[in-house]
């Protein structure tokens, strides 16, 4: 895992164009395609506009429910973690701080409930 992303919903078609921008502006990457699990997710897109390319976005069973999956020039993945939209704010704060330093030790959904035991993830 390389970090977490907080969406405000889980409408793809509505949250990824931010993510990607994020992603090309703060990291200096150019984000090439985004893989998601298709049935946490809803209006996926097969493409999403961004400067100068479009995105190809996949969706998949295999793929952690917690995870979306961004590949970058060089077939690099970067892994976030989806803090669930509606996760209470301090929550939220403990997940990132937990993604980012568990660094693919753990699994999603651990780091999910460890943050928020009283809303655990599966």
């Amino acid at each position: 895992m390389d970090g977490a992303w907080w969406p405000a919903s889980y409408d793809a078609g509505a949250e990824l164009p931010a993510l990607i921008a994020a992603i090309d502006q703060r990291l200096e990457r150019r984000v090439l395609r985004v893989g998601l699990h298709v049935d946490t997710w809803d209006n996926i897109p097969r493409r999403i506009a961004a400067p100068g390319r479009q995105i190809r976005v996949g969706w998949f069973r295999t793929i952690d429910p917690h995870l979306v999956n961004l590949i970058t020039p060089g077939i690099e993945h970067l892994n976030l973690l989806v803090i669930p939209p509606g996760t209470a704010p301090a929550a939220a704060d403990k997940a990132l701080g937990l993604a980012t330093r568990c660094r693919g030790r753990t699994r999603p959904g651990d780091i999910l409930t460890a943050a928020d035991p009283d809303n655990p993830t599966t």
